[in-house]
């Protein structure tokens, strides 16, 4: 944060703190959306309330809420009366309605949607038919499109004329049915004869995604080709919307918010818990049970070779370096496949080099690590062979760990499952518990050289 947002959250805070909410609505009535919507990162629940409450301004409230996740622009709007819901909805562009709305409870999203005006309504109810996370839960109906019949200087009359729709990167063309046929950019527009029929000048072969494309994939879209907005059609290739780059920019941020919190064991859920304590822990116990499980198996395998252990005490010194190490290793590995499959980088036709490739830096890293721990162990314990077992089980097991992070990723995608969600406990679990077999194995072998 830098200084000059860090005493606007300091001034906020303060005038809260003392009650002074005239002061502090003319201070909000002087900062920009995008300053107080960033102010919300910083606030507990009641004070968000407070401040968005001293917005007076309806398009000002809709600015902020539309830099805000939806979930909590959801919840400050649920605290206001259905008519000043209705007024700063209203304000807002259509796809970000939708999705506020979406957050809302059925009854009070219903109310909204029987008081805004019914032109409104049926855009938002329109959008609310898709899934949230696809190309038509994103894209803005709010589009201007020509017909390709018009000639230049009708198009750009039209262009003139047009009201409030989203930003017109590209001219997209459609026929009578309503089909995209076409797109041409402003340059084009006013470099030609305005005699020229929009049908003679514009590009056939136009890019666009389908309504029911996931998110990711149109984020991908966008990225590959360098463009500023895309169009989405249907099943018949009819024009229904438009996703902008500014879209785009959200969608990535959500994706990558979400991965890290599912990669956490925890969940973007706990946004609707606010600070309820007992409800956040129940959505992060499961995997942490799935580490509970993983490490009861752990001591189980301990117990197994209790002999061996007995027998060389020395040998408890470096069970958390093999396991942390293990865990480590499998977690990078984890980590590259489960970002991979998410930006598209790595798919299955590529798993025999990205295998192999783990593999091999998993035994480079292995053999270091191995090199360095069992000087440490011959030195520390003055017995060479102790410093062999360790370093062989450090190799063995970071190889094995680098195999877990990619083959655990790769069977969950196959499965259906998101990897993001599964990968990361069950690879920590996992290596805990080959690192510790591997180990007492090696020890085991070698007992005699160990006594």
């Amino acid at each position: 944060m830098d200084q000059k947002q860090q005493l606007l959250l300091d001034a906020t805070r303060r005038l809260i703190r003392r009650g002074a909410y005239p002061n502090l609505a003319k201070l909000l009535a002087k900062t920009h959306p995008a300053d107080i919507a960033h102010l919300f990162r910083y606030l507990e629940l009641k004070e968000q309330r407070i401040l968005f409450n001293l917005i007076e301004d309806a398009e000002k409230s809709a600015y902020v809420l539309a830099e805000l996740d939806h979930v909590v622009g959801a919840q400050l709007l649920e605290q206001l009366d259905k008519e000043t819901i209705t007024e700063v909805l209203q304000e807002m562009s259509s796809d970000d309605a939708a999705d506020i709305i979406g957050y809302m409870p059925d009854e009070l999203a219903d109310e909204i949607l029987d008081i805004m005006h019914d032109e409104d309504s049926e855009e938002i109810e329109h959008l609310l038919q898709y899934d949230e996370d696809s190309a038509g839960g994103i894209m803005s109906t709010e589009i201007f499109s020509l017909s390709e019949d018009l000639m230049v200087k009708d198009a750009i009359q039209a262009i003139q004329q047009a009201g409030d729709v989203e930003m017109v990167f590209y001219l997209y063309v459609v026929n009578e049915a309503g089909q995209l046929v076409g797109v041409l950019s402003l340059r084009q527009l006013l470099t030609v004869p305005p005699s020229k029929k929009l049908s003679d000048i514009m590009t056939r072969d136009v890019l666009s995604v389908r309504t029911d494309m996931d998110q990711e994939e149109v984020a991908r879209v966008v990225e590959k080709y360098n463009i500023l907005a895309v169009p989405v059609v249907d099943e018949m290739n009819n024009l229904k919307g438009i996703i902008t780059v500014d879209d785009i920019i959200d969608v990535i941020r959500q994706e990558a918010t979400e991965d890290i919190y599912k990669m956490a064991g925890a969940s973007e859920e706990e946004l609707l818990y606010g600070y309820k304590s007992f409800k956040i822990a129940r959505l992060r116990l499961p995997w942490l049970l799935v580490n509970l499980f993983g490490g009861v198996i752990t001591g189980y395998l301990m117990w197994l070779f209790k002999v061996t252990l007995k027998e060389v005490i020395a040998l408890i010194s470096f069970i958390p370096v093999i396991t942390g190490m293990g865990g480590n290793v499998g977690g990078q590995s984890a980590t590259i496949m489960v970002r991979g499959f998410a930006t598209g980088r790595i798919d299955f036709t590529m798993m025999r080099q990205v295998f192999f490739k783990e593999v091999r830096v998993g035994l480079i890293m292995g053999s270091v690590c191995g090199c360095t721990v069992g000087l440490v162990a011959w030195l520390w314990h003055g017995n060479p062979y102790l410093g062999v077992v360790v370093g062989m089980a450090m190799v063995v097991a970071m190889a094995v760990a680098s195999t877990m992070g990619v083959l655990a990723p790769a069977a969950f995608k196959k499965l259906g499952i998101d990897p993001a969600i599964a990968s990361t406990p069950f690879v920590q679990t996992a290596n805990d518990i080959t690192g510790i077999l591997i180990y007492f194995a090696t020890a085991t072998a070698f007992i005699s050289f160990l006594r």
